[in-house]
């Protein structure tokens, strides 16, 4: 399980880098964010039980902003 830590430490990292190369810096930082937790995490050899409670969790904390974004914060348009 601490190996599919570091494969989603890849991922953002590259999601890091093409949001990075199109301007976007806010979305840069926050993957890098992510990207840290992941990796800072993959090399912590904690138990599988352990290392699915950290996901379930990152999952909820996730679904929360992403649910707040969309009801709050979200302009919703369909023009440029």
């Amino acid at each position: 399980m601490d190996r599919m830590f570091r494969v989603l430490a890849f991922w953002t990292g590259v999601f890091t880098a093409l949001f990075y190369a199109a301007g976007n810096l806010g979305m840069s930082v926050a993957f890098l964010a992510q990207t840290i937790f992941f990796l800072g995490i993959g090399y912590l050899n904690l138990s599988e039980r352990l290392y699915m409670y950290i996901f379930g969790a990152y999952l909820t904390v996730f679904m929360v902003g992403f649910t707040y974004y969309v009801t709050f914060l979200l302009e919703p348009s369909f023009s440029h």
